[in-house]
C-alpha cells in the first residue's frame, strides 16, 4: 500500500505522539522496526502519519516504548481506528484541507476554549457575517464558492448543538467592528446573546477599559483532547490554520489563556455590554 499523499492533521498527530514516545524511551527507529518485523522506512511513514497502524501493533509498540499511561494508549488507539465517514468529507476539494482538519479537531474535542480580538469566533458567526467577511477578503470569489464556504462554516457549528463545552472570550473591538454594515453587525450581536443561553456555551468580553491587557495578538482556539497531553491549539495565519501540540507550547498557551481569562468580564457583565453595543447600532 502506498503512503498517504496528504495525511490529515489527526493522522499526523498520532504519528507525532508515537515519535515522542519512542524518543522518550531512547529507542532508535531501527530497533522499533526490528521489533515489529518491518523496516525503518515504515516506522518513518507511521510517525509522519503517512501509514496507519493497527490497534494490535500500536499496543505492542507502546509497550516496547515502556509507556505505562493506559489512558494515553487507549486515546492513541482511538485515533488510529479508521474514522466513520464524517460530514466534512463531502467538502473535500471544495474548501482548504486545513479547514477539514479544523472540523475534524472540533468534532473530537472534549471541550473548546477560544479568544478572538478582532473577529467574532467562527463557531459563533452568522451566515451573513461569514458571507460579508468572505466577500471583503475576496470580492472576485464566485458566488457558488462563497456559498460553499458559508455552508461549511454553518455545519461546523453543529458541534455546539452536540453539547461540547464552549468557553469563548471576545475583545470589545471585535464586537464594534461593523462587518457587513450595522444591520449585519446587530444581527450578529443578537446571535451571540441567543447562543449564550445554551448551557454548554459561555461568552465573555474583554472591554477596552480592561487595565493592563496587552494580548490583542493572542487569538487562538484551544481544543481539549480526550486527555490533556492530546490537547491542540489552533491559530490562524494569512497562509491558513496552524496547529500546535508540543507539550511546552501547550503549557505556554494554557498560561496565556489564564491571563486572558483574568482580564475578561463576568458573563452577565459581558452580555450587558453586548446588548449596549447592539442598541448603539
Amino acid at each position: 500500500m502506498p503512503p498517504r499523499p496528504n495525511p490529515t492533521a489527526r493522522q499526523v498527530r498520532l504519528g507525532a505522539e508515537l515519535r515522542r514516545l519512542r524518543d522518550a524511551s531512547g529507542i532508535e527507529s531501527r530497533d522499533a522496526a526490528a521489533f515489529l518485523g518491518t523496516n525503518q522506512t515504515q516506522i518513518s511513514h507511521i510517525e509522519a502519519g503517512r501509514f496507519g497502524i493497527s490497534e494490535e501493533r500500536l499496543r505492542r509498540l507502546t509497550g516496547f516504548y515502556a509507556c505505562r499511561d493506559a489512558q494515553l494508549v487507549d486515546a492513541l488507539v482511538e485515533m488510529a481506528n479508521p474514522s466513520r465517514r464524517s460530514w466534512w468529507v463531502k467538502f473535500r476539494g471544495l474548501v482548504p484541507p486545513r479547514a477539514l482538519d479544523i472540523a475534524d479537531l472540533e468534532h473530537h474535542a472534549s471541550y473548546i476554549r477560544a479568544f478572538e480580538a478582532v473577529h467574532i469566533p467562527g463557531l459563533l458567526q452568522t451566515a451573513e457575517y461569514v458571507r460579508a467577511t468572505s466577500l471583503f477578503l475576496d470580492p472576485d470569489r464566485p458566488e457558488s464558492e462563497c456559498e460553499t464556504h458559508v455552508e461549511f462554516r454553518m455545519r461546523r457549528q453543529h458541534v455546539l448543538a452536540s453539547g461540547t463545552p464552549y468557553d469563548v472570550i471576545i475583545h470589545e473591538a471585535a464586537l464594534r467592528m461593523r462587518v457587513g454594515g450595522p444591520k449585519i453587525t446587530r444581527s450578529q450581536l443578537e446571535h451571540l446573546l441567543c447562543t449564550s443561553e445554551q448551557e454548554n456555551v459561555t461568552i465573555r468580553v474583554i472591554p477596552f477599559t480592561a487595565d493592563g491587557f496587552a494580548g490583542a495578538g493572542l487569538s487562538m482556539q484551544y481544543v481539549g483532547g480526550v486527555i490533556p497531553p492530546l490537547d491542540t491549539v489552533q491559530t490562524d495565519t494569512p497562509q491558513g490554520a496552524v496547529f500546535t501540540d508540543a507539550p511546552a507550547q501547550l503549557q505556554r498557551c494554557r498560561t496565556r489563556f489564564e491571563r486572558i481569562d483574568n482580564a475578561a468580564l463576568s458573563q452577565d457583565a459581558s452580555l450587558d455590554l453586548i446588548r449596549r453595543i447592539s442598541q448603539e447600532l
